[in-house]
């Protein structure tokens, strides 16, 4: 925590919380995709500059994002359970399936891809703390993080930034442009966070 405060970003963007100089918005793409998003984040999460998961909220037409973890307000999410779209939680866990084309193909609906945005602790409660998601399929990317450089230290191998796993799992949903097009954007993000910590 003590190297994260020190390089907190100052005077940042208030968009892409990169600095200034260094800001990304004219660059983020703008995708209205039949796929819904919906990210659940948590609220201290929106504080640190290398969130990833509120740029893809920006780049998608068809996406939300709702804020978990605050004092005397409790979010309901029942509403994940509607009918006209399939849930699917986007969370590594035993029971989780490999998303894969096969698997989306069986699929009649229109997806609605819920994604848990925090680090791995606040994550990992969202799919028991919040009963409303208990018989909605989990699904997961199995392969592994091939990457070299990270935004964080990553605790599995699997183990993404939020807009890099959302651009794979879109891209198993919606094509692979669609991929492309995200993971520039992280890429971006990425390559700009370390220029602004002197890495490159």
């Amino acid at each position: 925590m003590g190297l994260e405060r020190k390089r907190k970003t100052k005077e940042p963007c208030s968009n892409c919380f990169l600095h200034l100089s260094l800001c990304l918005c004219d660059e983020i793409p703008i995708l209205d995709l039949k796929t819904r998003l919906s990210l659940v984040v948590h609220y201290k999460e929106l504080k640190r500059t290398t969130n990833t998961g509120r740029l893809a909220v920006k780049a998608l037409v068809n996406s939300e994002m709702r804020i978990r973890g605050l004092e005397n307000q409790a979010l309901d999410l029942s509403d994940f359970n509607e009918s006209s779209y399939q849930s699917l939680l986007f969370y590594p866990s035993e029971e989780a399936r490999d998303l894969t084309s096969e698997f989306v193909g069986s699929i009649q609906k229109p997806i609605r891809l819920i994604v848990p945005d925090g680090n791995w602790r606040q994550a990992s409660k969202v799919h028991y703390r919040h009963h409303e998601l208990a018989n909605i399929p989990r699904v997961m990317i199995k392969a592994p993080n091939l990457s070299t450089q990270f935004l964080r230290a990553e605790s599995s191998a699997e183990g993404m930034a939020t807009l890099q796993a959302i651009a794979y799992a879109l891209g198993v949903i919606e094509g692979p442009e669609v991929q492309s097009i995200l993971l520039k954007l992280y890429e971006l993000k990425l390559q700009r966070t370390l220029q602004g910590r002197g890495q490159i």
